[in-house]
C-alpha cells in the first residue's frame, strides 16, 4: 500500500519527539531572554541581553527593529551553545513579546516605515483625552448603555464603560496613520503590514513567507473584537485604520511554519506565539477559572482565569484572550500598574543602594519608613486610579530620613499597589479566586512578597524559576509539538521554591497606606497632557 506523506504539523511532531529540547523565548520591555528546556523543563542553557529602549522626544518610547531582530537571532544561538547543544537537537520555538509594542513595514521590500513604538509611548496622549473626553465616546456610551438594556448582551457593557489609554496599540497606531505620510500613502495602496513584535519577528525568521499574529497577541491591542474573535470594524472606523493592514489572527499554539534554514543552519519549527502577561499565566499553569498570577517586572501585572466567560469592567480591569488551542478558548481579566521593576531600576541609578538583593534588608533595617511615602508613578497611575498625568513623588521627608527609609518607601508603595490591584478584582471579578502565583523579578524581593500576602490575607507561591513567559512560550510550543502530552503533565512539572503566608494582620498597615493614598491624591492630575 502506498504511505501518504506526513503534512507540515506531522513532521514538527515527529522531529519532537526524537529531539530533546524546546526553545522558550520572551522579549520583555527590558531584558530579551531566552531558555533552552529539556523534557523535565529544566533549564539547559540560557542568554540575556538588555533591551535598548529609545527616547527621541519627551514621551516617546521606541525599540530600533533591526537591532532587536539582531539581539533576538543573537539570545537563541547563545542560549543553544551555552546548553552544549547543536540546532537540529531542538525540537522548536515558542515566543513571547512585550504586548501593546508595534511597527509597520512596506509589504513589498518589507522596510520598516518607522521603529517600534512601545506600549510605553505617550505621543498620542492628546489624541487620547481628546478621544476621551469627546462627543462621539459619550454617544457612544449612551448608545451602548440602552442596547444593554434592551439585549442584556455583556458586549455593549463594555462597549457602555469604553475608555482608551496610551497602552492600546488604537490610538497611536492612529497617530502614525496621521503623522507619517508613507504610511498613509501605503496603506491607502494595501502595501502597508502591521504588527506587534510577535508578527515582525515571524516575518524575518521565515524571510517574509508568513505574516501572522495569536489570538493572545491581538486581544492586548485595543483593536481587537473578543466576542466576534477578529479585528474590530466598528473601531477600525472610528479611528480611520484600514482594515487591510492587520495581519491573519492564528490559535496560540499553532504550527506557524519554520525558521529559515539560512539563520540557523537548519529550520527550526516555530509553534508558538504568545503575549508575554498571557504566556507567564500559562507558564505558571494557572489553567483553571479562579487562577491568579502576579507577575512582578518592569510593572505589576494581576491576571485572573475567568474560563470561558469574557470579563466585563467596571473599574478599569482589562479582559483579554489568555490563550485559543483548538476549540478551547480561556480568558482572563488583568489590572496593572506600569512601575513596579522600573522604580527600582531607578534607585539603583541614584545610588541608593548597589545590588538589589540588599533593599529587602535595607527595607527591614527600620521599623517603618517614618511617614515617607513613594508614589510609583514614571507612567502615570493604572487600575484603579486610572491617572496618566499622575507624577512620581516622594512626601514626607525629613532631615533625619535615611537611604533605608527612602528603599522601604518605595518598596511598600509596590505592595500597595499590589493591595490595591487585589482589592479592585475581589470587587469587579464573578468568579471565586483560588490559587495565587507570582513570577518576574521583582518577586525575589522577599519585603515586597511578605508585605503583600500580609495586606491581601492571601498565601502567595512563588516557582523555582521566575522567568514564566519564556517557560509558558516553551510550554505552549511543546504541546503543539507533542513534546509534552497535556496540562497535567505540565503541572508536575512546575517546582514551587516558597510560599508566602500572611504573618501581620493587614490592619497593622492602616495608617501608613492611609498616609500612602494621601500622597498619591496630591500626585494626581500633575502633568498637562497636551506637553506630550
Amino acid at each position: 500500500p502506498q504511505l501518504l506523506p506526513l503534512r507540515p504539523e506531522g513532521l514538527a511532531r515527529a522531529a519532537a519527539a526524537s529531539s530533546s529540547y524546546v526553545v522558550g523565548v520572551d522579549v520583555g520591555s527590558t531584558t530579551l531572554r531566552c531558555h533552552v528546556y529539556d523534557k523535565k523543563a529544566a533549564i539547559r542553557g540560557s542568554s540575556s541581553k538588555k533591551v535598548e529602549t529609545l527616547y527621541p522626544h519627551l514621551g516617546w518610547v521606541e525599540l530600533d527593529p533591526e537591532v532587536l531582530w539582531t539581539q533576538f537571532m543573537d539570545v537563541i544561538k547563545e542560549a543553544v551553545q551555552a546548553a552544549g547543544l547543536q540546532m537540529n537537537q531542538i525540537a522548536g520555538l515558542g515566543i513571547s513579546t512585550q504586548r501593546g509594542t508595534f511597527i509597520t513595514w512596506n509589504k513589498k521590500t518589507g522596510k520598516p516605515f518607522h521603529n517600534f513604538i512601545s506600549w510605553q509611548d505617550l505621543r498620542a496622549a492628546a489624541l487620547v483625552n481628546s478621544w476621551n473626553r469627546g462627543l462621539i465616546l459619550k454617544v457612544i456610551h449612551v448608545i451602548s448603555t440602552m442596547l444593554h438594556f434592551l439585549t442584556w448582551s455583556d458586549r455593549y457593557v463594555i462597549a457602555s464603560s469604553l475608555t482608551f489609554t496610551t497602552h492600546h496599540v488604537s490610538l497611536r497606531l492612529s497617530w502614525v496613520l496621521q503623522n507619517i505620510t508613507e504610511v498613509q500613502q501605503a496603506a491607502n495602496e494595501n502595501n502597508c503590514c502591521f504588527g506587534t513584535i510577535d508578527t515582525w519577528l515571524l516575518y524575518k525568521l521565515t524571510k517574509g513567507s508568513v505574516y501572522a499574529t495569536d489570538y493572545s497577541n491581538a486581544s492586548s491591542t485595543g483593536v481587537f473584537d473578543p466576542f466576534q474573535m477578529c479585528w474590530s470594524s466598528v473601531l477600525s472606523k472610528l479611528f480611520s485604520i484600514p482594515m487591510s493592514i492587520y495581519p491573519p489572527v492564528e490559535d496560540t499554539n499553532h504550527s506557524f511554519g519554520s525558521v529559515d534554514a539560512e539563520i540557523f543552519g537548519v529550520p527550526i519549527p516555530i509553534a508558538a506565539l504568545v503575549a508575554d502577561q498571557q504566556a507567564a499565566m500559562f507558564g505558571e499553569c494557572c489553567f483553571h477559572e479562579g487562577d491568579v498570577k502576579l507577575t512582578m517586572g518592569t510593572g505589576i501585572f494581576w491576571d485572573v482565569n475567568t474560563g470561558n466567560h469574557l470579563h466585563t469592567p467596571s473599574s478599569g480591569l482589562y479582559p483579554l484572550i489568555g490563550w485559543k488551542i483548538g476549540k478551547e478558548v480561556v480568558f482572563l481579566a488583568e489590572g496593572n500598574a506600569s512601575d513596579a521593576g522600573s522604580t527600582i531600576k531607578w534607585a539603583k541609578e541614584l545610588d541608593l543602594f548597589t545590588s538589589v538583593d540588599e533593599t529587602a534588608r535595607m527595607a527591614r533595617s527600620v521599623v517603618d519608613s517614618e511617614g515617607v511615602c513613594f508614589v510609583p508613578s514614571f507612567s502615570g497611575l493604572q487600575v484603579p486610579v486610572n491617572d496618566p498625568c499622575a507624577c512620581a513623588s516622594f512626601m514626607g521627608l525629613k532631615p533625619s530620613t535615611t537611604r533605608n527609609h527612602l528603599i522601604r518607601a518605595m518598596l511598600e508603595s509596590i505592595a500597595f499597589r499590589n493591595k490595591q490591584l487585589y482589592d479592585t478584582i475581589v470587587k469587579e471579578v464573578r468568579v471565586p479566586l483560588t490559587n495565587i502565583r507570582t513570577d518576574g523579578g521583582v518577586s525575589n524581593n522577599s519585603f515586597i512578597m511578605q508585605m503583600t500576602s500580609d495586606l491581601i490575607n492571601k498565601k502567595i507561591d512563588k516557582p523555582v524559576n521566575t522567568d514564566m513567559s519564556c517557560l509558558g512560550a516553551a510550554f505552549l510550543a511543546g504541546l503543539a509539538l507533542g513534546f509534552w502530552t497535556d496540562k497535567e503533565q505540565l503541572k508536575k512539572l512546575r517546582r514551587t521554591e516558597i510560599v508566602f503566608e500572611p504573618q501581620r494582620d493587614s490592619g497593622e498597615y492602616k495608617l501608613a497606606m492611609d498616609n500612602w493614598t494621601k500622597a498619591v491624591q496630591r500626585s494626581l492630575n500633575w502633568y498637562n497632557q497636551t506637553s506630550y
